[in-house]
């Protein structure tokens, strides 16, 4: 099925591209109870679909470290390794459960610069079908407010249907 992707013509537009992709997630994904291969799918498809993500991908909640974050599958350059809860954007999705849409990084108080190229960010609190929070989903561009409310909407949609 993912070849088949690899093939697909997307839209221009990015609503609609976000709903084709949208569905060719759940179409590779349908019947894969592995999270790794799941959140590994969702970085790779959504990363060659838009050329304005420079770095796509999870940080997981750690089981065994309190309120924080290791970096899981991911499309794109070397990632921290660790983040805690509440410290940069992506912490600050996981601590407040909310998500974050950065059009400059360089303002945001307390930015983690895992790669200096990164200029703006969308980050996803993921959560499980019990509503515990498992992940949070990382999108960089090296351009300035690359992402809108589209992408945050598009991003949470596509996540929940994919994780809980």
């Amino acid at each position: 099925m993912a070849e088949a992707f690899n093939e697909l013509t997307l839209p221009a537009e990015k609503a609609e591209r976000y709903a084709t992709v949208a569905e060719e997630i759940a179409s590779v994904l349908d019947g894969e109870p592995n999270l790794t291969a799941r959140m590994a799918t969702v970085a790779s498809m959504l990363a060659a679909s838009f050329d304005t993500f420079f770095w796509t991908g999870f940080y997981v909640v750690d089981p065994d470290k309190e309120r924080e974050l290791v970096v899981g599958p991911y499309q794109g350059t070397l990632g921290c390794l660790r983040i805690a809860f509440g410290r940069g954007v992506c912490g600050a999705a996981a601590a407040t459960g909310q998500t974050q849409l950065v059009p400059d990084v360089h303002a945001f108080p307390g930015h983690i610069a895992c790669d200096g190229l990164s200029a703006s960010e969308v980050v996803v609190p993921v959560f499980d079908s019990a509503g515990a929070l498992i992940a949070v989903f990382d999108v960089d561009s090296t351009e300035l407010a690359a992402f809108d409310e589209v992408d945050a909407r598009w991003l949470e949609a596509i996540l929940k249907a994919t994780f809980s």
